[in-house]
């Protein structure tokens, strides 16, 4: 045996000790890396517009529980339906469509609110029009005041792929190009707009995969969050529908229902029907939400995209493709296929895409007891780029209202579907979807006609404390930029106080204090109760301005703070400098006590119309 002489058995020791060390090192350095790629989501926030009225979340819902059919004649202002309409559907430079999904007023903007010049506000398409909008609402509607993001590593990911505006516009002379087309309608400059109207210095980036663009938004979204590239994102997608061109493509292509309606799943089910729509949701690492009490609506477990390749033909749908990415997405999100009690399907309501999206989910479920199916394109119509997000929130609803909405448009099942050797069920009525002992998981799908598929896997929000001790004497503010504004929101809150009732008075004024802007027109009201609150709200709304109501208008925001600590007694000082254009630091009134953010009404915007009429 040869032995080294030379050896130090201590020194040997520190380097086994050093070295085991070391792997411990790498070792979670491995483990945090892995926890970071599949961290959860938390959906904090979100706003929208569809067709049907559909103003917000809350309308959204309305329109879903009731079975609603959004689908209307194609309005004038678009395009004279009658000229372009031919049932022949061989008939050239026509559609066989005289209806579609439409949003209300698209020429008309609040301009003044976003600072932008009323002759650049001509050029805008009403798609970056209703993003800055609706990411407005969403940022409310999570509690987070819009200026508080300025220089912030927020992150912005939208679904955008329609041009009309743009080639509408080309139309006129040439001679009439102003500074702004280039700026008012490239799909770049749609996202870009948001980050630079807030201020957000994380990723920004517009997406075009067709049909599935702002669900991929959302997975771009996860995996920049995941990634650590930004703290906070918005994501959704937007479309708009304004001239007649892109839907005679479609009738030439067979794409669209001859009846204009989605019968997805039903055995008359013989295309789709165009829609408009504007979805946004705002995203936080579920963790950093836990942290800063976000009020967490649901949590993304995962999410997945990948292509066709080459399918049978360049728009056909590809089954095995369908099957990957659910899988992917439920490998992503650590979860197994029977966890899923619900999907929202791409749903187009085509005899082709139907059998094979229902046939892919079957290769995927085919272990489950029970899934339910639905599609939103049913009350809807496709809104195409924002066809994603539209699935995404109304799931969101459905697991916050612990109901499904009913399939409409479903009749008689698709006998090319084998119905009987799946585990699917096609609820035709509100059907229960309670919170119980296993947690409640969806899928969404969405599949563009480019080959690109995305599916995202959705979890319930987990169990947040919901108690609030109340403070016996609440300071409740609202502010606008301009008088009618704030009238209008204050008989918003009026209405929407009626509706929900059980609200703590104490949350309420918490979440009107710390996330909502200040602007020059202030409204100051102190309260015991909401029933007092309401009171006072309509004495102002009739003009007559009483004791602890505290109305005022500021030249301009000054930057001065005040101290709030231990000033739980001096509401009415506090009322006064908020009036005199104090900067004051909320968040130091409400440090000793457990208050959460609750959802409530979203600005008034005040619109006028800014539209260039082609002769």
């Amino acid at each position: 045996m040869i032995s080294n002489l030379n050896s130090n058995p201590i020194e040997e020791v520190s380097n086994v000790k050093r070295a085991i060390a070391a792997i411990q090192q790498l070792q979670a350095k491995i483990e945090r890396l892995e926890q970071n790629l599949h961290e959860p989501i938390a959906i904090i926030g979100m706003g929208c517009r569809f067709p049907g009225g559909v103003s917000d979340p809350e309308t959204f819902w309305q329109l879903l529980e009731k079975s609603g059919d959004a689908i209307t004649d194609i309005p004038s202002d678009r395009w004279d339906s009658q000229t372009y309409y031919d049932s022949n559907q061989a008939s050239l430079g026509k559609m066989y469509v005289r209806q579609g999904g439409f949003l209300s007023n698209l020429q008309d903007f609040d301009a003044q609110f976003f600072r932008i010049a009323p002759r650049e506000a001509m050029s805008l398409d009403p798609q970056q029009r209703l993003l800055l909008e609706v990411s407005w609402e969403a940022l409310e509607s999570s509690g987070i005041a819009p200026e508080n993001l300025n220089g912030s590593q927020t992150g912005v990911f939208i679904g955008i792929c329609g041009n009309d505006n743009w080639h509408r516009l080309l139309k006129r002379d040439v001679t009439d190009i102003d500074a702004y087309l280039t700026t008012g309608n490239t799909h770049s400059i749609a996202a870009g707009r948001l980050s630079y109207s807030l201020g957000l210095t994380g990723p920004s980036l517009a997406v075009d995969t067709a049909c599935s663009s702002s669900l991929v938004a959302v997975h771009l979204a996860i995996s920049s969050l995941r990634n650590g590239e930004c703290d906070l994102a918005l994501a959704g997608g937007v479309n708009s529908i304004l001239l007649p061109e892109v839907s005679i493509n479609f009738s030439k292509a067979r794409m669209l229902s001859p009846d204009s309606r989605c019968k997805t799943f039903d055995a008359s089910a013989n295309g789709f029907v165009r829609s408009e729509g504007c979805g946004i949701i705002v995203l936080r690492r579920l963790s950093d939400a836990i942290a800063s009490k976000d009020n967490i609506l649901a949590v993304i477990r995962g999410s997945a995209i990948n292509q066709d390749g080459r399918s049978s033909g360049l728009t056909v749908p590809n089954g095995p493709a369908q099957q990957a990415v659910i899988r992917q997405a439920l490998n992503n999100a650590k979860i197994e296929p029977e966890q899923v009690n619900y999907i929202e399907t791409h749903g187009t309501g085509t005899a082709l895409g139907d059998p094979i999206e229902v046939g892919g989910l079957g290769a995927v479920f085919e272990q489950n007891l029970l899934v339910l199916l639905g599609a939103v394109k049913a009350n809807i119509g496709h809104s195409e780029a924002s066809a994603g997000i539209a699935s995404l929130i109304k799931v969101i609803l459905a697991l916050q209202h612990e109901q499904i909405p009913p399939q409409i448009h479903f009749k008689s099942p698709n006998p090319n579907i084998n119905w009987n050797d799946l585990p699917f069920t096609i609820p035709t009525q509100l059907t229960p979807w309670k919170r119980g002992n296993i947690s409640r998981i969806a899928g969404v799908s969405s599949f563009g006609f480019s080959g690109t598929n995305a599916h995202v896997v959705i979890e319930e929000a987990p169990l947040q404390e919901t108690e609030t001790n109340d403070i016996a004497l609440n300071l409740f503010t609202l502010s606008a930029k301009n008088e009618k504004a704030l009238n209008e929101l204050a008989r918003k809150y009026q209405v929407y106080f009626n509706s929900h009732p059980n609200y703590s008075l104490t949350d309420m004024c918490y979440t009107v204090n710390t996330g909502r802007s200040h602007f020059s027109h202030r409204l100051c009201i102190i309260a015991t109760s909401i029933k007092e609150l309401q009171q006072k709200l309509n004495l102002f709304i009739n003009g007559q301005i009483t004791n602890d109501v505290f109305y005022g208008q500021i030249p301009t925001q000054k930057t001065a703070s005040y101290t709030l600590e231990n000033q739980l007694d001096n509401l009415q000082t506090i009322a006064q400098l908020y009036l005199q254009g104090e900067s004051i630091n909320w968040s130091e009134l409400y440090q000793d006590y457990p208050c959460r953010k609750v959802i409530l009404p979203t600005y008034p915007f005040q619109r006028q119309r800014f539209w260039i009429d082609l002769d």
